[in-house]
């Protein structure tokens, strides 16, 4: 797991005691972060209108697009996502601005010193380290995505007076360790228990937008059942809505964007927290980023004048999705992946658009060696090398697998998420 370097060495000493932590690789339920909320003065109870948003791909992006609407309107925004990519950092957004490193050295004394011993999760103190500081910090608005799931995650700590808005995203398979575990009293189908643990966000009184015409009937089916009991008003993206955006221009390239999209949109027109404009809404869409997904590298030191592409993509939606993204062009994929995901994930979907595959370790992590890719795949020391080795044959290059490898991808590149 990616704890984190830092050149800050206050940040680095709290950062060292998170990789202490008794149960690093994380958990799941409520009761550790409750807890933990409790000692710190409740923050979550104190928070601007939050807008939680749940999903297995595309929630970052949601995010990404509510956050720039929101600033386009002129209201400053705290959000927490994850993972991050090159420093913890970019896990907690100040009215706009990563916290410094003086603030977040600060911050997790604070929470680690207070909670230590309640032997919380990584993410647990980052959840509570988030809550804390937006608690204290001047802002009209919180976007908060989930860790994983929704039902048990951490962020679900969040009461219904505190949000304006719960979203669902694109459901896949991921997470199965954590989001299949046998339970009693839930869908024993693996699609219905993963919209069952993604619609664990429904609050009563808060409305839910769920991208509706993306799912199965069972998926759909699933949802509602979550959300009626706890009287959720549910608002169901149908076929085309994404195209009652008009032609509004995309900060985030790929097709799928439309989509979450449409779900941020959503999101902001069915809430009665915060006013949006129809002028706010067209340029925070046009001016949303959002690192490693579908995003065209500049030139540096690692991508000269090469059409080179990033995509931190790693489950077979993902895959889904980037295949359509490149359908009729051939393309030379570099490829890092978890020992934990499936290996085939994104080669299947891209079939024989690949014109070559060689597979980099993803640095700090256990990953999966070349030969699993199978006999066309090459082996490459790093993603320098990597794209040495590589024809400069016009083709585009796609680097993808991981976002800790799209971590490493941006640092030596020089674009470092700001």
């Amino acid at each position: 797991m990616d704890f984190g370097k830092s050149d800050d060495p206050r940040v680095q000493a709290q950062l060292d005691r998170l990789s202490q932590l008794s149960v690093p690789d994380g958990r799941i339920g409520l009761e550790t972060i409750t807890a933990m909320m409790e000692r710190l003065g409740n923050p979550h109870r104190k928070l601007p209108p939050v807008f939680h948003v749940a999903g297995t791909n595309g929630k970052g992006s949601t995010c990404a697009f509510l956050r720039a609407m929101l600033e386009a309107e002129g209201y400053r925004v705290h959000m927490t996502t994850s993972p991050h990519l090159v420093r913890y950092n970019e896990r907690i957004r100040l009215a706009g601005e990563l916290i410094s490193d003086e603030d977040l050295a600060t911050l997790l004394a604070e929470v680690l010193d207070a909670c230590e011993d309640l032997g919380p999760s990584f993410f647990e103190v980052t959840i509570a380290a988030a809550f804390l500081a937006f608690s204290r910090v001047l802002a009209d608005a919180c976007v908060v995505e989930v860790g994983v799931g929704g039902r048990l995650d951490a962020t679900n700590v969040l009461e219904p007076d505190a949000l304006a808005a719960c979203g669902i995203a694109a459901l896949g398979m991921d997470h199965e360790k954590f989001l299949l575990a046998p339970e009693d009293g839930v869908p024993k189908e693996p699609m219905a228990r993963i919209a069952f643990e993604k619609a664990g966000i429904a609050k009563k009184g808060v409305p839910l937008v769920t991208m509706s015409s993306d799912y199965s009937d069972e998926v759909r089916l699933t949802i509602r059942k979550c959300a009626h009991p706890v009287s959720a008003p549910l608002q169901e993206l149908q076929p085309g809505d994404e195209f009652k955006l008009g032609r509004h221009p995309l900060g985030l390239s790929g097709e799928h964007q439309t989509r979450n999209a449409a779900l941020a949109v959503a999101m902001l027109r069915h809430q009665d927290k915060l006013k949006i404009s129809a002028t706010a809404i067209k340029e925070g869409l046009k001016a949303a980023t959002w690192p490693a997904r579908m995003q065209r590298l500049s030139q540096g030191p690692l991508v000269a004048e090469r059409d080179v592409w990033l995509d931190g993509g790693h489950n077979r939606s993902a895959g889904d999705v980037i295949a359509g993204e490149f359908e009729g062009t051939s393309l030379h994929l570099i490829l890092g992946m978890l020992a934990n995901k499936n290996p085939r994930a994104l080669l299947d979907p891209l079939g024989d658009a690949v014109r070559s595959l060689t597979i980099v370790p993803v640095p700090g992590q256990d990953c999966h060696p070349p030969e699993v890719f199978g006999p066309d795949a090459r082996a490459a020391s790093g993603i320098e090398d990597a794209l040495l080795n590589i024809p400069d044959d016009g083709y585009p290059v796609l680097i993808a697998g991981s976002l800790y490898l799209a971590g490493e991808v941006l640092r030596l590149n020089d674009e470092i998420p700001d």
